[in-house]
């Protein structure tokens, strides 16, 4: 089932195919700029009359003549210097709305040619308790697996967690030195990440403690019986609280593989490098450089320094003889090459990692695996209200779980003032579906690339751009079908006469390249952003046009266009990884 701008988009394709053959690069149909002047517009023979040396009114003209939309569209308007504005007809709309009332997809229809789709998010370090930074990899990589899958795709969910590295060398020494079993039982996070901090900060200061920690680390990427088994040990703990969160966020993987899972195939990746002359040793280490077939800009692989461009290599085995991520990402894109056939990869993970990534897909396409599309999706930083990352009034990263916990102890309180009727029961389980989903939808409604500001208050109101703002707009047409005694819409034709009715229906057919633009972009606040402008156009429709109180037919159109709107707001709230409830 085409959109809107689909349909249009076919049929300008066709007109066009019949008045400029050859064919110019397929016409871009998008939303009209002004509302007032139409819903959509296309450009295409502004384009067109480039090429012919035309005046592009004059073309526009004939484009108008030709093209075949009276089922659709008004008869399209000229605007500026050869615009045209497309103005959809309310029958059209409203066989439309009917259409996607009986489609379970409600209009949005599957990949044409489905990829086998890698995502890579959320990837905690294990030993260490999950802190505020680890939300956004985790719920904008959740979402964008809902998206893709919805669309068709083959998502693998993986989450690659650091459980190999140099900080856990630095752990391994300090149990070692002062760790405690008992409390390693009854806190194994609090007591693991003091050892932590405090072997990190030694180690800056003596170089012999951080000697120490890689070779610590060494022994057990050599396979130490010792280092191995207190491993094993501090990953389990680690991998059932993380367990806990997860569960908590409602957040699944497909898999866990580890940076220890690649340990194996670490030395192989080296040698081949090696061999194939992609790397090479510098100063005891190997490391890969730049080939010279970029220009020194673009290179990831040299730096400007004082005008000048220098060396900037990628280490993938250090002179000790150790390891280090550079290396497991490469062994992780050939196993999911040769494991998940991934077409594509897309690693959700913070903006400092940038440079990493530009180095690590050119080193893999260098390597032979450019034809898989690697997508770093990166992210800003959540800030407190100095502006500054947030942290504790201690000055310390604010965890996880304490976040979620507050989510809900608020969430609860604010329901509990408004609904003193509810059991405890009842108002602890609308307090995790308000709390959580206001928590995800304030992170998920920001564009990924800059910095937020965290807001209690902001992002558990109940008016604005916000989580409760939707889930109350589902929550009040789920009131007006059980006022009416009914589970679902009538068998009925919809009718769309007033200005709040067209305006819901015109934007109930935007949900399909709302939930495309989201995959496209790699970007769910387009999603948050949509459902958002339909909570508030059903509000709007819901104090000017009474439901159950109209004459029969329209009553029923109108449970059949209040029926579409929830369905739609539920839809695109589960592809947020977010949940509704049928009351409030």
């Amino acid at each position: 089932m085409n959109t809107p701008r689909q349909e249009l988009e076919a049929r300008v394709a066709q007109a066009v195919q019949k008045l400029f053959p050859p064919a110019p690069p397929a016409p871009y149909v998008r939303p009209c700029p002004d509302p007032r002047h139409g819903d959509f517009q296309t450009n295409v023979a502004l384009v067109q009359a480039k090429e012919a040396k035309a005046n592009p009114r004059d073309l526009a003209a004939k484009l108008a003549e030709a093209l075949e939309i009276d089922d659709v569209s008004e008869k399209p308007e000229i605007a500026g210097p050869g615009f045209l504005n497309f103005r959809l007809k309310p029958i059209y709309l409203a066989e439309q709305v009917a259409r996607r009332g009986k489609d379970d997809r409600l209009g949005v229809p599957v990949a044409a040619k489905p990829e086998a789709i890698v995502i890579d998010y959320s990837s905690p370090n294990i030993a260490k308790e999950m802190h505020v930074g680890h939300l956004r990899s985790t719920v904008l990589g959740d979402a964008l697996a809902r998206i893709h899958c919805f669309l068709g795709h083959k998502v693998i969910a993986d989450n690659h967690i650091g459980d190999w590295g140099t900080g856990f060398g630095m752990i391994l020494f300090g149990f070692k030195r002062e760790g405690d079993a008992e409390k390693l039982r009854h806190d194994p996070f609090g007591h693991l990440e003091a050892i932590y901090r405090k072997i990190q900060a030694e180690a800056k200061t003596d170089e012999a403690i951080n000697e120490a920690a890689k070779r610590e680390l060494v022994l057990l990427q050599q396979g130490d019986a010792e280092n191995r088994k207190l491993w094993e040990q501090f990953l389990k703990y680690s991998l059932d609280a993380l367990e806990v969160i997860y569960q908590k966020l409602g957040v699944q993987f497909d898999y866990t593989l580890g940076e220890s899972f690649y340990n194996n195939a670490l030395p192989e990746v080296v040698a081949e490098l090696v061999q194939r002359g992609l790397a090479r040793e510098s100063e005891g280490a190997i490391a890969i450089f730049s080939d010279g077939t970029l220009p020194p800009k673009e290179d990831p692989f040299l730096v400007s320094e004082k005008g000048e461009f220098r060396n900037n290599p990628l280490l993938i085995r250090k002179s000790d003889g150790g390891y280090n991520y550079a290396t497991t990402d490469l062994a992780t894109i050939r196993y999911r090459h040769e494991h998940f056939h991934a077409q594509r990869v897309i690693y959700v993970v913070d903006g400092r990692q940038q440079m990493h990534f530009r180095q690590l897909f050119d080193a893999a396409r260098r390597w032979g695996y450019g034809d898989m599309k690697l997508e770093h999706v990166w992210f800003g930083t959540i800030l407190g209200p100095d502006k500054k990352p947030i942290k504790t009034r201690e000055g310390g990263d604010v965890k996880l779980k304490a976040l979620v916990a507050e989510a809900e102890d608020r969430a609860e309180k604010i329901i509990e003032e408004k609904r003193p009727e509810l059991s405890e029961t009842e108002r602890l389980r609308l307090a995790r579906v308000v709390g959580l989903g206001a928590l995800k939808y304030a992170d998920l409604a920001q564009n990924r690339n800059l910095d937020y500001v965290f807001n209690w208050e902001k992002l558990l109101a109940f008016d604005g751009n916000t989580a409760p703002y939707v889930q109350n707009a589902y929550v009040r047409i789920r009131a007006i079908f059980r006022k009416a005694g009914l589970e679902e819409a009538p068998e009925a034709s919809v009718i769309l006469a007033e200005p709040t009715e067209l305006a819901l229906g015109r934007k109930l057919l935007d949900f399909g390249d709302s939930v495309q633009l989201a995959a496209d972009e790699y970007r769910p606040h387009y999603l948050c952003l949509y459902l958002f402008d339909l909570a508030t156009l059903f509000h709007k429709f819901y104090e000017a046009c009474p439901v159950l109180t109209a004459e029969a037919a329209v009553r029923d159109s109108r449970l059949v266009l209040g029926d579409v709107t929830a369905r739609t707001l539920r839809q695109g709230l589960h592809l947020l990884g977010i949940d509704v409830v049928e009351q409030m």
